[in-house]
C-alpha cells in the first residue's frame, strides 16, 4: 500500500512539473503574441498615417485650385465693375 502511495505521489509530481512547464511555455507564447500584436498595431498606424498624409496633400492641392479660381473670379468682377463704370460715363 505504501508503494502505491509513492507511485501516486510520483505521478502527481510529474503531472505538476508538466503543468508548470506548460505554463511557462504558454507565458512565453503570450509574450510572443503580445509583441506581434504591438508590431501589427504600429504597422497599421503607419499605414493609416500615410493614407491621411496623402489625403491632406490631395486636399491642399484642391484648396490651391479653388484659391486660384477665386482669384480669377475676383479679377473678372473687378474688370466687369470697371467696364460698368466706363459705360456709365
Amino acid at each position: 500500500m505504501r508503494t502505491a502511495g509513492l507511485v501516486r505521489e510520483d505521478a502527481l509530481e510529474r503531472d505538476l512539473l508538466k503543468s508548470q512547464n506548460e505554463k511557462v511555455g504558454l507565458r512565453a507564447r503570450v509574450g510572443e503574441l503580445e509583441r506581434s500584436l504591438h508590431q501589427y498595431c504600429i504597422c497599421n498606424f503607419v499605414i493609416k498615417l500615410k493614407a491621411s498624409l496623402n489625403r491632406i496633400k490631395e486636399l491642399k492641392g484642391k484648396i490651391e485650385e479653388l484659391e486660384a479660381a477665386l482669384q480669377n473670379c475676383e479679377l473678372r468682377v473687378e474688370l466687369l465693375e470697371m467696364n460698368n463704370e466706363h459705360w456709365k460715363e
